[in-house]
């Protein structure tokens, strides 16, 4: 019996995987953070190539305007990492993860710009002005000093104190995370997400002649995948309401083509163990193939238990009536010696103890019978080959009857030649003890199959015996010292070779036909 533990039931699990299932589109909106992030990453990256357009723009027009030395910033300092390459690539570095998000930009201060700043702010702003319409970024380009000369608003006034602009005016490149101004109240759906409250800001400095002649200072909203969600929350909904419809159907399939028919088979495994035959019939629904499949087999199996239940109960039944009768004559027989004492004669106590002796060799007969039958129920088969003249070699001696092959003597069969002679040996016994004075045995082999036919011309069976000769113990030769046996015996070592015995129609006596697979 299975150890007693807890197991989880079949609809626990499925209910659970259900649950999972509905539940993934809802931990999917999670890792829309890692999408978020890599799309800060594309916004800074974009600002960087804007930047860098507009910072050589810039440093034109300072060139241009002849601009003093002396009126540029700090220095901008050497790439430690390639110091003789003309290149210097800016690679995105922000992380929505790991960087905090600032304040909003502190706002501009008051401050006085150089005029030839101001003059090259004004040439460049329409540049500014068409970019912006299709970037959507927002653009201000500032003085060495962090002073406003071209963008929308705060011209004139310095952004030197802002944390990525002093970097910038540095001769270093920086970047911030900022939080978002914006009068619209964002959408509750907002609430999973850090990337949309947020607007990315760089910085990068304008290098003439190694020195700082400017910052170009650009922000974005980056694009996020929970705002265009928001504006799909329709299709949103209908995707959802698809999936759950999905999932309760995936379920009604579940329970009806798998969890229904288990407990069905169930609740029948129970009527059977309790005895009721009646239980023992397809179920009402088996679901799947496989479910089909294993009912049958399960029906199938508890049929033969029953068969065999019912053929060991007969079984018992007889032997119990076969072993009572003579046993009862012994008791008979041994009380009447013991009681009768010297008054019995000589011939009376001869003739109880004989029958002493007759009915004690009839159990030693039964028993022996018993354990031949026994042995070939449970026989499985060797393998073995053999030939029907190689068979009836290993037959006794007898003068009861004569024996002849008319035909097939070589026949090859998938059968040991000492279980062949055992199966020859009782059908010629059978024919020995109804009168037969001749047995006939022709073979031949065709298809893979060798069919054997044994004929005798004995007083033959009668046509109401002929559908009980291969029932256990049945027997027209009691008083002869028949068991009823031989018959049986026969029957039990051909099925164990996949072979069948059958009385077939004669002229005179009986003919049994024998088909076992050919050698």
């Amino acid at each position: 019996m299975t150890a007693h533990k807890w197991r989880p039931r079949l609809a626990t699990i499925v209910v659970a995987i259900l649950i999972m299932v509905m539940a993934l589109p809802l931990v999917g909106l999670f890792f829309f953070r890692l999408y978020e992030n890599q799309l800060i990453r594309q916004t800074e990256a974009e600002l960087i190539a804007q930047g860098a357009a507009l910072a050589a723009i810039h440093a034109q027009e300072v060139r241009d305007a002849g601009i003093a030395a002396e009126k540029l910033g700090a220095a901008v300092p050497a790439d430690s990492d390639n110091p003789d390459s003309p290149y210097r690539p800016i690679e995105p570095s922000l992380d929505l993860a790991s960087d905090r998000v600032l304040a909003t930009r502190p706002a501009a201060t008051a401050a006085t710009v150089d005029p030839a700043f101001t003059t090259i702010g004004a040439r460049l702003s329409g540049i500014l002005a068409e970019t912006q319409k299709t970037t959507l970024a927002g653009f201000r380009l500032l003085d060495p000093k962090g002073v406003v000369i071209a963008g929308r608003e705060e011209i004139g006034l310095s952004l030197g104190a802002v944390g990525e602009v002093r970097a910038a005016l540095a001769g270093r490149y920086a970047s911030a995370l900022r939080q978002r101004l914006s009068d619209e109240p964002p959408p509750s759906l907002y609430s999973v997400s850090r990337g949309t409250r947020v607007r990315v800001f760089v910085a990068m400095p304008v290098a003439v002649d190694g020195k700082v002649a400017g910052v170009v200072y650009l922000s974005r909203t980056p694009n996020n995948v929970v705002k265009h969600l928001y504006g799909e929350r329709g299709k949103v909904v209908l995707a959802a309401i698809a999936i759950l419809g999905g999932t309760l159907l995936i379920g009604l399939i579940f329970l009806r083509t798998v969890s229904r028919p288990i407990y069905a088979l169930m609740e029948r495994t129970k009527r059977i163990a309790a005895g009721d035959r009646a239980a023992i019939r397809p179920l009402d629904h088996h679901g799947t193939r496989e479910m089909a499949a294993l009912s049958d087999a399960f029906l199938e199996m508890a049929e033969k238990l029953h068969a065999r239940s019912d053929s060991i109960q007969t079984f018992a039944t007889h032997v119990s009536h076969e072993l009572k009768s003579p046993l009862t004559a012994i008791q008979g027989a041994a009380e009447l010696l013991r009681d009768s004492g010297s008054a019995m004669d000589e011939a009376e106590r001869r003739r109880f103890s004989d029958n002493i002796v007759t009915d004690a060799g009839r159990l030693n007969l039964l028993v022996r019978r018993l354990l031949h039958l026994a042995r070939a129920e449970n026989l499985a088969p060797s393998g073995e080959s053999t030939s029907l003249s190689a068979a009836l070699a290993l037959l006794p001696t007898g003068d009861r009857l004569a024996l002849r092959v008319e035909a097939g003597g070589e026949t090859g069969l998938r059968i040991s030649a000492e279980n062949a002679a055992i199966v020859l040996a009782n059908l010629i016994d059978n024919s020995a003890r109804h009168g037969a004075t001749l047995v006939s045995i022709t073979a031949a082999s065709a298809g893979g199959k060798a069919t054997i036919q044994v004929s005798d011309d004995g007083a033959g069976i009668s046509p109401s015996n002929r559908a009980r000769i291969f029932e256990p113990f049945f027997t027209t030769r009691r008083d002869c010292g028949g068991t009823g046996m031989g018959l049986g015996i026969v029957l039990a070592l051909l099925k164990a070779h996949d072979g069948t015995i059958r009385l077939v129609d004669s002229e005179r006596g009986t003919r049994f036909e024998i088909i076992l697979p050919a050698a």
